[in-house]
């Protein structure tokens, strides 16, 4: 019986693509997680089509700070906010200024209008 080093190599590139889809997985899974535990009045991005995401912010009672294709980032001061937008069909949250530096102020070019 002999094997070439193609079967072998094989095997190596499948448990690296799987560890690699662990981290990943176990890293959402904590981002995630942690949204729950954030303070009253953090902005967050809400991710998911424009319209579902939109809907679920007016059903969370939450302000809409910006929206773009597939985030949207929202405020509210109510601490249970981040349960009530995945109850109202939200399909992730995260903390806005943790996912993406994202501070949920207004870019400057709109400040002056506001």
């Amino acid at each position: 019986m002999t094997t070439d080093g193609r079967q072998r190599g094989d095997g190596r590139w499948g448990r690296i693509a799987g560890a690699i889809a662990l981290v990943v997985c176990g890293w959402l899974a904590v981002v995630t997680a942690l949204t729950f535990g954030s303070a009253p009045g953090k902005s967050m991005a809400v991710i998911g089509p424009p319209s579902q995401a939109l809907a679920a912010i007016a059903k969370a009672n939450g302000r809409i700070l910006a929206s773009n294709n597939y985030v949207t980032i929202a405020r509210s001061d109510d601490a249970d906010f981040v349960g009530r937008l995945y109850a109202a069909g939200a399909l992730l949250v995260l903390d806005a200024e943790q996912a993406g530096g994202c501070s949920g102020l207004p870019p400057n070019r709109f400040t002056a209008q506001l």
